[in-house]
């Protein structure tokens, strides 16, 4: 890993003034055979690490709409497709730091025991996430590894190692375990693997996701699309690593956290509705 010992320095650099501005934004393209009603996620969330200059939704998704907070501190926006076709779209400029994820070598494990209550919910299995199922496996690959940063390093490595990414590979019900079978699947396959391992370890860890724009990368030469990664407690915080991209990154646009992709759905809708496409932008603009 480049860079010094411990990211706090890199943390200053928005305080100084050094930031830059990116513009995210999606749109959704659905078919509904009825009226139906639905709830979207895609929103920055109100606690990122950014400043959010401006948003905008299309006039047919702000008409009738309106927002709230999940228990989970996600902005959620509630609204009725029409029937037929339509076409929704948000747009948001951001104010951020250039500065790269944050780290520390040196951050250690937290006992189960004086781990914050609000922390406790993170260690447990869920839908797509069975830890309780992984736990041979993960005290196979990682038990020996040094407990703390090193550890929870070595299952963001391995995942990004073993696991290779392809659009349509996995199914959306797919869980850690599957993937683990397979070695093949998207972004969120890679967060909930990631997840699954930590916590078969006892160390606290969420899914996150939300908008990468590529600030001083090659991009891959794939379509942009919203990214998931993993956030792990140690010392007493959180963390960010990427499985995914196997790498700190730069510019990363918070909308959702929680135990797994059930708790982040971008677009969940009380009937049936088809996505006939789907278009993301993450890119920074010029000053």
């Amino acid at each position: 890993m480049q860079g010094s010992r411990s990211g706090r320095a890199e943390r200053c650099r928005f305080a100084y003034g050094a930031t830059v501005l990116v513009h995210v934004g999606c749109e959704f393209v659905q078919w509904a055979d009825q009226a139906t009603h639905a709830i979207m996620q895609v929103e920055p969330r109100p606690d990122g690490e950014f400043r959010v200059i401006d948003t905008a939704w299309d006039d047919q998704a702000v008409s009738g709409s309106w927002t709230y907070i999940d228990a989970l501190g996600n902005v959620c926006r509630r609204l009725t497709l029409p029937a037929g076709r339509s076409v929704t779209r948000f747009d948001a400029t951001i104010e951020l730091s250039p500065a790269l994820d944050d780290f520390d070598l040196d951050a250690i494990e937290v006992a189960p025991d004086a781990l914050p209550d609000v922390v406790v919910p993170f260690t447990l299995p869920s839908r797509f996430c069975p830890s309780d199922e992984l736990r041979d496996v993960a005290w196979d690959l990682f038990g020996a590894v040094p407990a703390g940063w090193s550890r929870v390093q070595a299952i963001n490595d391995w995942v990004h190692a073993n696991v290779s990414f392809a659009y349509g590979a996995s199914a959306s019900t797919a869980t850690a375990r599957d993937l683990l079978a397979t070695r093949v699947g998207v972004c969120r396959d890679f967060a909930h693997l990631a997840v699954a391992l930590c916590r078969a370890l006892s160390i606290p860890a969420r899914y996150a996701f939300g908008y990468l724009p590529d600030i001083d990368v090659v991009p891959d030469g794939a379509p942009m699309d919203f990214c998931a990664w993993t956030e792990v407690f140690l010392s007493g915080r959180w963390w960010t690593l990427d499985p995914r991209n196997g790498t700190r990154r730069a510019g990363r646009v918070l909308i959702g956290r929680g135990r797994d992709a059930l708790d982040v759905a971008m677009v969940s809708t009380f009937g049936t509705v088809e996505l006939e496409a789907m278009t993301v932008w993450a890119y920074q603009l010029a000053y």
